[in-house]
């Protein structure tokens, strides 16, 4: 797939940019061209094969091209998310990066300012000298670099070709646990990846997915790539942006992870409210009117949230993987069972061990070992046959559906012996509009705590309470919630306490409310 990208220019498609301010377009053929540019601006600096250029930057049409550039020149791209990394020197030498390209404010050599680009291109769209006048992810202070990266008048390099084996990029993990582990991403893993992912959903003219998570993420950038391959339209915006864009480019496929659409479930029911309308008007109101699918995933989703989009003609597909796998297992139509992550891809192999503990095997993995741990990492996940030992607890049913019960470590060992998978209790406490997070703690092996994030200031303590009890009656025995500490403040990126993918970072959360964890009168009781 990705040699076939490479080897033509796309004649059809657009990549469409919103911002708060509005959104550009501009067609996938400028954008192939202004990749070439800088492709040639790069090889002129002695760029080539094998080198590394990381990027650090909200998501625009810079990276989208830049991206772009390195890939037809096999220069190996570092993701980097904004927020997890900062533009340093250490860096650039922990990540072997020959140049670093970011929209933060840095002093340093071999730091080049991404926002500018594009400046000094011939421009044939529009595209040129304006790409970063609309951009309000942040300040680009970045001291100018010496020489341009596009070359002018310089011949786009000629096509290359990848084997199955050859890294793309360096991808990292969200950091949930710690700092982020870094791999290579084979062009083998990507190939299958996006193989499947069009056979199971068929995107074409017609079709314009939106992407608003981070573009360091690979799995976002999978997106540029299939609009290039297939010829359907393509929307980059950040996360603020996001409802922006849904009315403004009206797409078909939106891709999510589970906090923005249980976001989304919230928009519709207020506009509701407010209009006057019936839920199913609304949910075409906020959301466009030409949904054709949505797609989750990288987190446990609200089954009521999936439910309430499903009734109201948005039907939403939940699927399974990680940094380490790509997508493993995905809900598509006419293959879909709720409750599950959907059926196992071709070309992957689910193990259920002895344990629970969901083991994957790949015909085309994506790598084999981190390149960037902790000493020991590679060795707990990644086994000598190339086996991806995952850390959570599943089953297979009998038709070949996964279903993911929840973290292995998230597991709760009470003094009883008996051992509790949080996620169920979590999910059913969730079901409650005043909570939008809810993590599991068992401070002294004894008792279960919950710490919640409200879904609104002020809290609404009694629907909280409320939540509790009936928690509690619907499971009770050794999965009974004894007390609910409520956050002072909703979990956030901002606050450290969620991840780049919107997934609670339990560590954290627990050494923040660790004193009104272990303090019996602390929080709100069962009844």
């Amino acid at each position: 797939m990705i040699n076939e990208l490479l080897a033509s220019t796309p004649n059809r498609g657009t990549l469409h940019v919103t911002r708060l301010a509005g959104t550009r377009e501009i067609p996938l053929a400028e954008v192939w061209r202004l990749s070439g540019l800088v492709a040639a601006g790069l090889r002129a600096r002695g760029l080539g094969a094998g080198d590394r250029i990381g990027i650090l930057a909200a998501n625009s049409l810079e990276w989208v091209v830049l991206d772009l550039a390195a890939l037809r020149l096999k220069v190996v791209t570092a993701g980097l998310e904004p927020g997890k990394f900062t533009p340093t020197r250490e860096l650039m030498e922990r990540y072997s990066l020959s140049l670093l390209f970011t929209d933060r404010p840095c002093d340093i050599p071999g730091v080049e300012r991404l926002t500018t680009l594009l400046d000094d291109l011939p421009d044939t769209a529009g595209t040129a000298g304006t790409a970063g006048a609309d951009d309000t992810s942040g300040a680009d202070n970045t001291t100018d670099a010496a020489g341009a990266v596009g070359a002018v008048g310089a011949a786009p390099p000629p096509p290359v070709r990848y084997a199955p084996d050859e890294i793309t990029t360096i991808k990292f993990t969200s950091g949930s646990t710690g700092t982020p582990k870094g791999l290579g991403a084979t062009v083998g893993s990507i190939d299958s990846s996006l193989d499947a992912v069009q056979d199971m959903f068929g995107h074409g003219p017609g079709d314009n997915l939106l992407v608003f998570l981070p573009l360091s993420l690979l799995q976002q950038r999978y997106w540029v790539y299939s609009a290039l391959r297939y010829g359907h339209d393509v929307t980059v915006c950040t996360y603020e942006s996001a409802f922006v864009a849904l009315t403004q480019v009206r797409p078909t496929v939106v891709m999510g992870v589970p906090g923005f659409f249980e976001s989304a479930r919230g928009q519709i029911e207020r506009h509701a409210r407010r209009t006057g309308r019936d839920l199913a008007d609304a949910a075409r109101d906020i959301f466009g009117g030409r949904i054709r699918y949505l797609w989750t995933g990288s987190a446990p989703a609200d089954p009521a949230t999936l439910a309430f989009l499903n009734r109201l003609g948005l039907p939403i597909y939940e699927g399974y993987g990680l940094n380490e796998t790509c997508i493993v297992a995905k809900n598509h139509p006419g293959t879909h069972r709720a409750g599950s992550v959907g059926r196992v891809l071709p070309g992957k192999e689910v193990i259920i061990g002895d344990d629970g503990v969901i083991s994957v095997r790949a015909e085309h993995p994506v790598n084999r070992r981190y390149d960037y741990c902790e000493p020991g990492d590679s060795e707990r996940v990644f086994g000598a046959d190339g086996v991806v030992r995952t850390g959570d607890i599943g089953h297979l049913d009998a038709d070949g559906f996964l279903f993911v019960l929840g973290r292995a470590d998230d597991t709760i060992v009470l003094d009883n012996g008996r051992k509790i998978v949080v996620r169920q209790i979590e999910e059913h406490l969730k079901a409650s509009p005043a909570i939008a997070e809810c993590v599991l703690y068992c401070p002294a092996q004894t008792e279960l705590v919950a710490v919640v994030s409200p879904a609104s200031v002020p809290v609404d303590t009694g629907a909280i309470a409320a939540q509790l009890t009936a928690t509690n009656r619907a499971l009770g025995g050794d999965q009974y919630i004894h007390r609910v500490v409520v956050a002072d403040e909703p979990f956030s990126i901002g606050n450290g306490l969620l991840t780049s993918q919107y997934k609670p970072r339990r560590k954290q959360i627990r050494a923040v409310y660790q004193r009104q964890l272990g303090d019996p009168r602390k929080g709100i009781h069962a009844a």
